[in-house]
């Protein structure tokens, strides 16, 4: 019921903000305009995110919003994920037997498959540069964005159950970091005349200072009281539906 009613909600409010947008031409007027943006990212980890992780990939939702003045203020969500985890007999050994096997709670072997998660918000700000494009509204864009980001090691069993990693048991081993993170993102922005084809797409740099968000972790037997600094380089593509009303076409008669 709450579902529904939040949808219900949202959709009232894309509606009303679509409704009271001015019939505006893209072709030769610079617009202003909400955009709804759904986000994609494949990145390489750096720095101190090299020691567990490998390539990842990020989808989110944004919110921006399209100054006349070709200014864009957005906010961005995103949910990172990959299956690249380094260091497994370091996070496991607690767990593991003399050959490197995991015993489930049945007294069988059992197989543990890690993978990378974790979430990004940020609010940014940036500028368009209509130098090419079609419309005024399109062309080389610069943003940069300050937020939080957090990520860690999702440890899952292949079959059979492993009480080791499970519940509370599973924060002593997931390695979960998080902290104040800020990024920049340089590449092309396309407004289309025909409201069809809307997208940017360019490259992306973050950089995040993250800390330990657990207060014990099994292999070390305590808290991890170090200081990190996570990089993702990558490339980032949005698709985007702006909510301005088109103009009507205009026709001269003779």
């Amino acid at each position: 019921m709450r579902m529904k009613l939040v949808l219900l909600l949202f959709t009232t409010w894309f509606c009303t903000l679509s409704a009271l947008q001015a019939q505006q031409r893209v072709s030769d007027t610079t617009v202003s305009t909400f955009l709804f943006q759904a986000s994609y990212g494949l990145q390489l980890p750096g720095k101190d995110l090299t020691t567990y992780f490998g390539v990842n990939s990020s989808i989110g939702a944004v919110i921006s919003y399209k100054t006349s003045k070709n200014w864009l203020w957005s906010a961005q969500g995103s949910y990172i994920f990959g299956d690249q985890v380094d260091g497994r007999e370091q996070i496991l050994k607690n767990i593991s037997t003399s050959n490197g096997e995991i015993i489930d709670g049945n007294g069988t072997y059992t197989s543990l498959a890690l993978f990378e998660r974790g979430y990004h918000f940020q609010a940014k700000v940036g500028k368009i540069l209509p130098v090419i494009g079609p419309n005024p509204n399109s062309g080389i864009y610069i943003m940069t964005g300050l937020g939080y980001l957090s990520h860690r090691i999702l440890i899952e069993s292949q079959f059979g159950s492993a009480p080791q990693i499970m519940n509370d048991y599973a924060k002593g081993y997931d390695r979960m970091r998080g902290g104040f993170a800020h990024s920049i993102e340089a590449g092309y922005f396309l407004m289309n005349n025909s409201r069809v084809l809307n997208f940017s797409f360019g490259l992306e740099f973050i950089q995040a200072f993250t800390q330990s968000m657990r207060d014990y972790q099994f292999d070390i037997m305590g808290a991890d009281l170090n200081n990190y600094t996570d990089h993702y380089y990558g490339i980032r593509v949005n698709w985007m539906i702006p909510a301005y009303k088109r103009a009507p076409q205009t026709y001269y008669y003779y």
